[in-house]
């Protein structure tokens, strides 16, 4: 019985081809999109679940009270493993500190590469359950040692065995490779992690942080933990809340820190914080593409059920003779649910296809390493259930109305599908244009956004600016005829260096005090070591007194605030005004205008700029706009390899270090607008089928009319308005909700564009006007149509 259902449901589809085409063109689309979003989501999801202690690693954060406003941050002291160590030792498996993953040099022989990694204490390899290739997890416990992943081994080494092979971080750094160990997974918390070295050499090779004075008080490092097999997370991290409490002096108990624990399960998905409560992150993004993949979806299914209910007339006859010989209504189900689920199962394996083609472009966008899990039996199972229950979604409707007529109705031939019949079909192409419409409003409302904060005035001129890491002391040690001769080449027209990037704040100190300094106010200040002609080079703008100069010895001890600095302090005029930082005074010589330096959505943050030449972090220079580009690199590369030959030549552009900023939201929009048209696209395959099937209906009305003289405007007109009306009634719907979610998502932005009419009349005109097109040709084809040929039967 099911083999001749699965016959007469095959014969369907070769009889009526349109038909065939648009359902499974629409719904083959929507499972893919629906495909590519679940990967999408899969890979969210499990998100660093590779590491075996998944549920029971936790990173050890911080809240702190800066004037009335709590903020949460991952940075805490470095003394702080040490202290949850002795006095909560039981409830924790690991208590592990380490420094920030960054870019190093590595070098072995002549072979020098940049790649990130950190320091970490030694139980790390164990609680994040390295894969070892080589040697052992206990690796770290040479104070000299260091760990390779497989990639950087073999980058450094070659075929060579790395094992106990000398090479050096950074320069200075001498070290043993007493490990490698597999690369991280790309969807892994710890996957720039390309080495590994023992915490305890950092500590050594930088003795001044064991000798600072109030070691509490700087939070510099971050702190990792593996929970004990017994230990509840709400309950360690209530018992470790006032663990820094306890150990800050009296000034410092101001800022209320409170230590607690944020699971590994978290950490990807609900990254952001407001006033010390988790306010999500990307779990929003897992939710909206989530909504769009189901409503992608239903629009494909929802085309199936208009184009079958729209044919309900021409297969009446067929199930009229089918109750007369005996079929029951459940026969009827059955054999209109095969027809849906053969369409669905070619859908699914031409989605399979589309997903394989477009899955290396997929990953570009979403910066992802999905892939189609083929070997795998949950998938397969989960892709018959995805199949049945579209196959059932799209067909239960259409099944349900063709198995209810009367076949006496039928028969006799005064069946007539009823004045309502078509009413669930217009209800139907409403939905499927009220959910396009909205993709399409959101999309463009992210990208203006996207677009407003990067035309946002930053203050600076970041074009032609150029970045160099300081990754090697031979640098800082020959930085002043490395400048001399990159500016007597012509290369650069000025040049200088920072304890910070351009386009972010590294360093933020608490122990600033003023006169008229407000009683409870806390002076919390960004802060960034410059050198002299760093204004020069990156063209900051002096509102107020002077920038640093080399005609100033006293510029040692000046600073230069940023307005929001100023304002913060109350200065009404800065410049001459002493501010003490731990107690030391230094005299404000000037005041540039707010530089957005961190996130372009968010008010800039009160920062002060110092002269530090002990410090650096990144040289800046300024591009000659004479030379090419290519010169310029060519020529600073070779200046830099004359006074440090091992190290690699690294830069970066600052505009396109703030470009970067935007990469998430610009993922997000791109996805969106992809998904987006590909929803328009099966709406207008609904529209255009819908369109032939009325014209095939019509062709006679169309005969009589063109007979009595109609014109083929007046024709296109009389099919067209119906359609036109639909679309409509979506827009209404539509604009007033896509306002209402997109106004809510902009409120999460300080600094946000508005919702501007030119959206919504754009949107709302370039629907209508895919509508006209999308049917335009079924009704001027029907209106051209000779009329003898359509009423030489009356």
């Amino acid at each position: 019985m099911i083999k001749n259902y699965l016959k007469i449901a095959w014969r369907n589809l070769l009889k009526n081809k349109t038909f065939s085409l648009i359902n499974i063109a629409g719904l083959s689309t929507g499972m893919a999109v629906a495909l590519l979003i679940g990967l999408w989501i899969r890979d969210e999801v499990t998100f660093s679940k590779n590491h075996a202690n998944y549920d029971r690693i936790v990173a050890v954060m911080q809240h702190q009270t800066f004037n009335n406003i709590k903020g949460t941050q991952t940075a805490v002291p470095y003394l702080l493993g040490q202290e949850i160590r002795e006095k909560y030792g039981s409830d924790f498996k690991h208590v592990i500190m380490t420094s920030w993953v960054y870019e190093h040099i590595l070098a072995h022989d002549n072979n020098a590469i940049f790649r990130d990694g950190t320091y970490f204490e030694p139980g790390f390899p164990e609680m994040i359950s390295l894969k070892m290739l080589k040697g052992t997890r206990a690796g770290l416990n040479d104070p000299a040692s260091i760990m390779l992943s497989a990639s950087t081994a073999k980058a450094l080494f070659g075929d060579a065995d790395p094992m106990d092979q000398l090479m050096k971080i950074d320069d200075r750094i001498n070290v043993k490779v007493t490990g490698v160990y597999e690369d991280l997974p790309y969807n892994s918390a710890f996957r720039d992690l390309a080495f590994i070295a023992p915490w305890e050499l950092y500590l050594s090779s930088f003795p001044e942080i064991r000798q600072m004075e109030n070691p509490w008080r700087s939070n510099f490092t971050q702190a990792y933990a593996q929970l004990a097999d017994n230990a509840d997370l709400e309950t360690v991290s209530v018992k470790i809340k006032d663990v820094k409490l306890h150990k800050v002096r009296a000034q410092d108990a101001a800022f209320k820190p409170e230590i607690f624990l944020h699971p590994m399960s978290k950490w990807h998905l609900y990254a952001d914080w407001k006033d010390g409560k988790n306010t999500g992150g990307r779990i929003q993004f897992v939710w909206l593409f989530g909504i769009i993949g189901v409503f992608v979806l239903l629009l494909a299914c929802i085309n199936f059920m208009n184009l079958s209910t729209a044919r309900s007339e021409k297969r009446a006859r067929e199930v009229g003779i089918r109750k007369a010989v005996g079929s029951v209504r459940g026969q009827l189900l059955t054999q209109f649910f095969s027809e849906s689920l053969l369409l669905a199962a070619i859908g699914f394996i031409l989605s399979l296809a589309l997903v394989q083609v477009c899955l290396p472009l997929f990953n570009e966008i979403a910066d992802k390493k999905v892939s189609i899990p083929f070997g795998a039996p949950l998938f397969w199972l989960a892709g018959t259930g995805f199949t049945l229950f579209t196959g059932l979604i799209a067909g239960s409707y259409p099944a349900l109305y063709l198995s209810s007529f009367q076949p006496v109705k039928v028969l006799k031939g005064t069946f007539r599908a009823g004045r309502f019949a078509a009413v669930p079909r217009k209800v139907l192409v409403v939905v499927q244009f009220t959910v396009s419409v909205i993709l399409i409003i959101g999309t463009v409302v992210v990208f203006r956004q996207v677009r407003f904060a990067m035309d946002r005035p930053v203050a600076y001129t970041r074009e032609g600016l150029l970045g160099i890491p300081m990754a090697s002391p031979e640098l800082k040690d020959h930085f002043s005829l490395i400048r001399d001769e990159l500016i007597a080449s012509g290369a650069i027209t000025s040049m200088a260096y920072t304890s910070s990037e351009v386009t972010g704040v590294n360093t933020i100190n608490n122990g600033y005090t003023w006169k008229g300094m407000q009683p409870g106010t806390q002076g919390n200040f960004g802060t960034i070591g410059v050198t002299h002609d760093y204004g020069k080079t990156i063209n900051w703008q002096i509102v107020a007194g002077r920038d640093f100069s080399r005609d100033f010895a006293s510029d040692s001890t000046g600073m230069v605030l940023n307005e929001s600095a100023a304002a913060f302090m109350g200065f009404k005029d800065p410049v001459g005004e002493i501010v003490k930082v731990d107690g030391k005074p230094f005299t404000v010589i000037g005041v540039v205008k707010d530089m957005v330096m961190e996130s372009p959505y968010q008010p800039v943050f009160r920062t002060v700029f110092m002269m530090d030449y002990e410090n650096p972090g990144m040289i800046v220079a300024r591009i000659n706009s004479a030379w090419q580009t290519s010169e310029v690199l060519s020529k600073t590369e070779a200046i830099l390899k004359k006074y440090n030959p091992d190290a690699p030549f690294k830069y970066q552009f600052v505009d396109e270090q703030y470009a970067n900023k935007f990469d998430a939201e610009q993922r997000i929009g791109k996805l969106s607008g992809i998904f987006s048209v590909l929803a328009i696209f099966i709406s207008c395959l609904g529209l255009f089928g819908m369109a032939s099937f009325m014209a095939e209906q019509r062709v006679k009305e169309i005969g009589v009319r063109k007979v009595l003289g109609a014109s083929i405007f007046n024709l296109w007109r009389l099919m067209s308005r119906e359609f036109v009306l639909l679309v409509t009634i979506s827009l209404l719907i539509a604009v007033p909700l896509s306002w209402y979610f997109m106004n809510s998502w902009l409120q999460r932005y300080d600094y946000r564009a508005d919702i501007s009419l030119w959206i919504i009349a754009g949107t709302c005109l370039g629907a209508l006007a895919l509508t006209l097109l999308t049917i335009s040709f079924q009704s001027i084809r029907a209106a051209t149509m000779n009329p003898v040929k359509s009423l030489r039967s009356e």
